[in-house]
């Protein structure tokens, strides 16, 4: 699997709503900063992925504009738009914002995301 690949199947887990589908794709060492909050364990990032799918019923993720800014042989950037779509209190409700996501191989060589920068626009 390659870099490209753990995004698009990083953006697949979120959909499940599903966070330990999400925690595969995760290093342990994983740290997100999030416009109003920084989360720095597993714990925390399960936290507030499963706190916004119960504000947002039936949420869509999803990526556009995705453009990788430095790649090797053992870690990947890349920054991109994302979108989402869903119920809050009953009403659809969508939005949009940036993220910088970096993976980095782990000891198996298996791709997996150590940090994210999700804002607004």
């Amino acid at each position: 699997m390659g870099h490209e690949q753990a995004l698009e199947n990083y953006i697949r887990a979120t959909n499940t709503h599903d966070f330990s589908q999400v925690e595969k794709l995760l290093h342990p060492g994983a740290v997100y900063w999030f416009s109003d909050k920084t989360c720095t364990s597993i714990s925390d990032i399960q936290a507030y992925f499963e706190n916004s799918w119960n504000l947002i019923k039936d949420e869509v993720y999803s990526a556009s504009d995705i453009n990788w800014l430095a790649v090797d042989a053992n870690s990947a950037t890349c920054i991109y738009r994302y979108h989402y779509e869903g119920y809050y209190n009953g009403t659809f409700a969508s939005g949009s914002g940036r993220v910088t996501n970096v993976f980095v191989k782990d000891a198996n060589q298996e791709w997996k995301l150590i940090h994210e920068h999700l804002s607004p626009n």
